[in-house]
């Protein structure tokens, strides 16, 4: 266990960590992995500057947490609570099946991914998302800055509690009671199927199944349904 706590300028490359390397990357500074098996969970805490390249994270429970300086590229994880409290992150192809992402994250960009992820997004600020399929429910809760472009996005009671959310030519697929007392942009290139209690904003879509005002201003959100 712990195989490299303390650690500077380290470079791994062709490797596997099984199982009971646990925990094992800890408090380091300057880490670079690259086509490499990682096994064990809970790998990277409260570490910084960390490069990963072609890597396969098969339990990523509970890992990469309070980390700053994150460069992922080709990466796939499988396990729930990945990148808590992290910030300062770039992501391109990353495929995640897990619950619970980047929970309190900041500073964080991704590019061409999929995050099958329930609850992703929590107590965040300066997100953006592109080219992103993301399926789960609860998506953004009491998060600010929050921009999705070009997305397809599943979710029941996604983007609830937002401040300055922003979508941008993304489609909302079985999403319901989206929005609540969040204040949005958004131009959505499909029907929504139920719009709840915005605080304020714009939402341009191809329509709506049910929309929800019975705990906010209706004047304050401009809601404008345009052709396909």
């Amino acid at each position: 266990k712990y195989p490299l706590w303390y650690s500077n300028n380290i470079a791994l490359e062709n490797v596997t960590v099984n199982e009971m390397g646990r925990s094992g990357i800890w408090y380091t500074n300057k880490t670079y992995v690259k086509n490499s098996l990682l096994i064990a969970p809970k790998l990277f805490r409260r570490s910084k500057n960390i490069t990963l390249e072609n890597v396969d994270f098969q339990n990523a429970s509970e890992t990469m947490w309070n980390c700053t300086g994150i460069k992922m590229n080709n990466i796939s994880a499988k396990g729930d609570y990945f990148g808590m409290n992290c910030n300062d992150i770039e992501i391109n192809n990353f495929h995640l099946d897990g619950n619970y992402c980047f929970d309190g994250g900041s500073n964080i960009k991704i590019k061409d991914s999929y995050l099958n992820s329930k609850d992703s997004f929590w107590n965040c600020h300066d997100v953006i998302v592109e080219n992103t399929t993301i399926i789960g429910e609860y998506i953004g809760w009491n998060s600010k800055n929050l921009t999705f472009i070009n997305c397809e996005i599943e979710s029941l009671q996604g983007f609830c509690y937002c401040e300055n959310l922003k979508l941008i030519n993304c489609k909302l697929i079985n999403t319901t009671l989206a929005f609540e007392y969040s204040t949005v942009e958004a131009t959505i290139n499909s029907k929504i199927d139920s719009i709840k209690n915005p605080i304020s904003g714009s939402i341009e879509c191809l329509g709506y199944d049910e929309l929800i005002m019975d705990d906010a201003d209706i004047e304050k959100t401009n809601i404008i349904i345009r052709g396909k």
